[in-house]
């Protein structure tokens, strides 16, 4: 391949990239604005919070769902079920239709009664969580901090103590 023909392919490459409208996973450019208003510098994008409001929020609505879906959508099952028997005893085809969509009904919304029950569940327990993880994290660097102080030369004057870990106790002996 010639090498005009190679930077002529590049160039190409780039106006397309430019030109098309395109997921990039690894960053914005640099004029862009990010999704918290902040400006695309890396470093500068915001950090993500959830408080235990918002979190009791959305763990409040799916338990609002949940509870109105036991209260209003379960009603139909019963009464599709017994609607479809009767159509059946009757001799209508459309009892075993009326059934079978009684069952898919009745199927789908368990699974969406659970998703709402995993989601307030979720929430509940979230924050408590994160909490704690955040306390795990910061004690774990603190303390590699400190490890990280004491084997460092430049701390203290050379030929003295590492004044880091505080003066020395003296033995009684």
């Amino acid at each position: 391949m010639a090498w005009d023909e190679w930077e002529q392919l590049k160039a190409e490459a780039l106006r397309q990239r430019r030109d098309s409208a395109h997921m990039r996973l690894n960053g914005v450019d640099a004029g862009g604005i990010g999704a918290h208003g902040s400006s695309g510098a890396p470093g500068t994008y915001g950090v993500l919070k959830a408080s235990q409001k918002d979190l009791a929020a959305l763990g409040g609505s799916a338990h609002t769902l949940y509870n109105d879906l036991w209260d209003r959508a379960r009603v139909a099952v019963p009464t599709s079920d017994s609607a479809a028997t009767d159509l059946t005893q009757q001799g209508f085809a459309l009892g075993a239709g009326l059934h079978h969509v009684a069952t898919r009904w009745e199927e789908q919304l368990k699974s969406l009664m659970d998703a709402c029950a995993h989601i307030a569940n979720h929430m509940h327990v979230t924050r408590a969580l994160h909490d704690g993880d955040d306390g795990y994290i910061a004690r774990r660097t603190s303390s590699i901090a400190l490890l990280d102080a004491g084997f460092d030369e430049r701390v203290g004057e050379p030929g003295r103590p590492n004044g880091v870990y505080g003066e020395q106790s003296k033995k009684k002996g």
